[in-house]
Formats: structure tokens, C-alpha cells, sequence
């Protein structure tokens, strides 16, 4: 595994990270403890240090999962960045809470589920900008970051986009950028990537698969379960990103190579960005992240 500093923080991260929205229960599949375990075991086999979570992937129910396995680990040997800003009430049913109480609770609540002292990154999750600039709850972060409670503070920037928030993350006291960057989604590059670069901010790659559909898996008229958050994309937009994502894998991907792990290299070989975290259900697409990463090392 290779590992490289996230910005401006003491974090050595390693360039693949795990994802864990699936833990949520919203990727089609109920995990139970003894699968996240076996995922999270894997992951440390090959070197992956990073974990990236939210208090919303579920009911606090994927920081559970996690704190549960690291309950019973090595604490130390782990990067744990987590998220504040939304309720969880169903499946891809969520209410926004960014107020300065609310995001405390949100705070103590991924403590308990996680199970530990203190976040190593806790982050601004999709909000939006007139949220973003309430200098109060940036204040009580601050505290709550010199009580010893998060490491690092993040922004997690909203799908739609948001160019004032990387513009002005430093000024809030942020350090580390998580945007949506993959082969489908060039946007970052104008957008995010040049404040990263001039400010020091550490760049996590979200999505960096396009949920899915850079693994080269889907065909044009894809259907996926309603349990399935993908169910709920705009149908035409999927359906035009799956038909430009068979053109890249023609056009761009080497004869015989994954494209999955082409995809992973791809954001990696951007100098703004430290790390990706791709999303995995099973231990073998643990491995199989790690070995685009090997590969890369390899030449």
C-alpha cells in the first residue's frame, strides 16, 4: 500500500480508503457485524488505514459496525473520518440539522457509536452554502477540536457542487476537501482542485467508481432493487453515464486491463488528490481496490 499526507494534517492516509455507506443498509444489503468485520480485516491485510463514515449512513448504524470491529482492534492503527449535518429516519429519508446543538448531539453520537475519544476527521456533510457559513457552529467545532474530541475538521462537499466551500475552507478551519471525482465527473478539477492545492487541503476522491458504473458492469438498461439508492438516480442521467462510460472502457481503458481499478489509478494520478475511498461489500473487492494501488507501484 502506498500512503501520503492529507494536506496540511499529521495523517499519513493510504491512497485507498474503505467507504462505508453500504454499512447504512441502503446499497441493497443488511450487513451484519461478522461481514463488516471480515471487510474491515481485509482492508488492514492490504494496508488500508483510512475509514470514512457519517451519522447518517443509517441510524448512526454503519459508525456502529465500525466501532463495534474497532472495540475489539487496534484503535491506533486507524484514520477514522466520520460526518455531521443530516437525521437519518428511512431508507434515502433524511433531514438537515447543521445548528450548533444539534450538530454537538450529532457529535456525541458518533463518539458513542464509534466507540472512541475522538474523530481524526469529522466533516461538514452536503451542505448547503448559507449553512456553511454560520461562523457559530465553525466556533464550536473549533472548541470541541481543541477539547480533543475531532482531530481534523473536513468539508464534504454537496453533489450539486459548491466552489465557495473549498474557496473558503481554510478560512473555517478546514483542512481536508471530500468531492465527487471520477472519470464521469471532471468538475473538481476547476471547481475544488486549485484551492486544495494553493491552501493545503488534504482531497478525498468519493465516489470515485461512479457508484458502479465505471466497474464496466452495466449495460444500458441497467435495473437496479428499489433497496438499492441507485434505484433512485434520475433514470436518463444514468442511463446517458452508463453509455459514456462503455465508450471510456473502448476508448480509454488498456486491452485486458479491470476497468474498475483503471478508474481508481485515474483519480490517483490527479497530484491533488491524496486518497480515494471507494465503497466494497466483501473482502474481495477490499483486494481488488488495493491492487489497482499495487499495480500503479509496480509501474
Amino acid at each position: 500500500m502506498r500512503y501520503s499526507r492529507l494536506g496540511s494534517t499529521n495523517l499519513e492516509v493510504s491512497v485507498v480508503g474503505v467507504g462505508t455507506w453500504q454499512f447504512g443498509g441502503e446499497w441493497d444489503h443488511d450487513f451484519t457485524q461478522a461481514e463488516a468485520d471480515a471487510i474491515l480485516d481485509e482492508a488492514e491485510a492490504q494496508g488500508v488505514n483510512l475509514i470514512d463514515t457519517a451519522e447518517c449512513y443509517g441510524d448512526h448504524l454503519s459508525e456502529s459496525l465500525i466501532g463495534d470491529y474497532l472495540g475489539r482492534r487496534d484503535r491506533s492503527r486507524w484514520i477514522v473520518a466520520s460526518k455531521f449535518g443530516h437525521r437519518f429516519h428511512s431508507f434515502m429519508n433524511r433531514t438537515d440539522d447543521y445548528s450548533v446543538d444539534g450538530v454537538r448531539l450529532q457529535l456525541e453520537g458518533s463518539l458513542r457509536a464509534l466507540r472512541v475519544d475522538a474523530i481524526d476527521i469529522y466533516q461538514f456533510h452536503s451542505g448547503p452554502d448559507e449553512l456553511f457559513r454560520n461562523e457559530k457552529l465553525w466556533r464550536m467545532l473549533d472548541e470541541q477540536k481543541r477539547g480533543g474530541k475531532i482531530g481534523h475538521l473536513g468539508i464534504s462537499i454537496l453533489g450539486k457542487g459548491s466552489e465557495m466551500q473549498a474557496r473558503e475552507a481554510r478560512s473555517m478551519g478546514a483542512e481536508v476537501l471530500q468531492v465527487i471525482y471520477n472519470r464521469l465527473d471532471r468538475r473538481p478539477e476547476q471547481m475544488y482542485f486549485p484551492y486544495a492545492l494553493s491552501d493545503g487541503l488534504g482531497v478525498l476522491a468519493r465516489v470515485p467508481l461512479a457508484s458502479g458504473l465505471l466497474t464496466g458492469k452495466y449495460a444500458p438498461g441497467a435495473e437496479f432493487a428499489k433497496s438499492d439508492f441507485r434505484s433512485t438516480l434520475d433514470a436518463a442521467k444514468r442511463e446517458r453515464d452508463i453509455a459514456e462510460a462503455r465508450r471510456i472502457q473502448e476508448a480509454e481503458v488498456p486491452a485486458g486491463e479491470s476497468m474498475a481499478q483503471w478508474a481508481l489509478r485515474w483519480c490517483l494520478k490527479n497530484p491533488a488528490v491524496t486518497a480515494v475511498i471507494p465503497g466494497c461489500k466483501s473482502p474481495e473487492q477490499v483486494r481488488f481496490n488495493a491492487a489497482a494501488v499495487n499495480e500503479t507501484a509496480g509501474g
